[in-house]
């Protein structure tokens, strides 16, 4: 714990995980509610459901461009400070959102929510990580990214019914309310931790000539991006080829986000045991999730069954990645933590484009499902491919 004040050391790590996890719970909400809302905010803007699409892949692109960036930058600066600065930054850019009028203005206003998205969970993973220890690392990560999976639990379904009862802006209205109460948590509860000694806006950038980083950066850009070509488009494939009502898509999202934190916290366990042989599982079971959900569409028990699955299969990459990213990235800690979320928001990007683009071209609405089973067995291999690459630098 050499990160850390000498005067800080009273502090309850389950308060400073329970404040993180609000900040991913806000910025779950957030994410995730604009897929929810898609429908709705296609009609409001007249534009259609693939074009919608782009302000999802807007918002991963700001996290993709401003991660770096913003890690980079506040490399210096002490991490309560820098996740207080990240919050009140997401907090405003939300607002604005709910403002938008014209899809310009949306899709700016996403890229720009986007950019202080990685930097704060990379930033709250090397806190969490640093306080809880070694051997419990994984863990703890895991536990405040369940924020962001208990925000498809909660959050996002209760923000897509204020979407749906009082116009789609009130959902992200909610988001901005949640980043305030997330300042709060942790100005009380997270202790001042100064940035590493060794920290520098040098050393932070050497991490870009790191392959070992980068090839880990890749397994979750493209093997994550299986579950968002489904969670992009799951309300218009529940309602157009399951044929439910577009009240059930709720509930369809509170499923989803179930699978998510339990499939999160499991994955973590057991990266505290064995992180390589976790993320071959998380893989592989996601691959098989994917086939049993292209032929469970047909009916609406079966089809949440099936969202249930994809979420908890494929969520535990984020966690067990984090951690690889640790292990690998030398002195470039902060720049690796908050690339992951880089790395993820890139598979956003890709899953949304690639599931819009099979829609488009008349492939049908179970198309984003097989997408996601090609991505998945494409993550696999560049994972193979990492370890062979990290036995020869060795």
């Amino acid at each position: 714990m050499t990160s850390q004040d000498t005067a800080s050391h009273s502090y309850s790590l389950p308060w400073v995980i329970f404040a993180l996890a609000i900040g991913g719970f806000c910025i779950g909400t957030t994410e995730f509610v604009a897929m929810g809302l898609i429908q709705e905010i296609a009609a409001d803007l007249k534009v259609s459901i693939p074009s919608a699409g782009h302000f999802i892949t807007a918002y991963a692109l700001g996290v993709t461009v401003g991660a770096p960036a913003l890690a980079i930058l506040g490399a210096k600066l002490p991490r309560k400070t820098l996740l207080l600065g990240l919050m009140l930054f997401y907090g405003l850019a939300n607002a604005m959102t709910a403002f938008a009028d014209s899809s310009t203005t949306m899709l700016l206003s996403r890229f720009i929510a986007g950019l202080p998205h990685g930097a704060y969970f990379g930033i709250a993973s090397l806190v969490a990580a640093d306080l809880a220890g070694q051997h419990r690392r994984a863990t703890a990560i895991a536990q405040v990214m369940m924020g962001l999976t208990i925000a498809n639990v909660i959050g996002v379904p209760f923000a897509t019914w204020l979407g749906q009862s009082f116009g789609w802006r009130t959902g992200f209205e909610f988001s901005a309310m949640i980043a305030l109460a997330t300042i709060l948590a942790i100005s009380f509860f997270v202790p001042r931790i100064a940035p590493h000694a060794s920290a520098s806006y040098r050393s932070e950038l050497a991490g870009f000539k790191n392959i070992n980083m980068w090839l880990t950066l890749a397994i979750g850009a493209i093997g994550f991006g299986g579950m968002f070509s489904v969670y992009s488009y799951a309300s218009p494939i529940l309602t157009e080829y399951t044929g439910a009502s577009i009240k059930v898509v709720p509930m369809a999202l509170a499923i989803f986000g179930t699978g998510m934190v339990i499939g999160g916290l499991v994955a973590g366990w057991l990266a505290d045991k064995h992180l390589n042989k976790t993320i071959v599982a998380v893989l592989v079971s996601s691959a098989i999730a994917f086939v049993i959900a292209a032929f469970s569409m047909t009916q609406l028990y079966s089809a949440m069954a099936a969202l249930f699955l994809i979420g908890f299969t494929v969520t535990g990459l984020a966690g067990v990645l984090q951690i690889r990213l640790i292990d690998v990235a030398g002195e470039a800690q902060a720049l690796a933590a908050s690339l992951n979320h880089s790395a993820f928001n890139a598979a956003n990007a890709l899953g949304a484009f690639l599931g819009g683009f099979v829609i488009s071209q008349q492939m049908g609405w179970v198309a984003p499902v097989w997408v996601g089973l090609f991505l998945s067995l494409s993550g696999l291999a560049v994972f193979k491919l990492a370890l062979t690459v990290e036995a020869r630098t060795n």
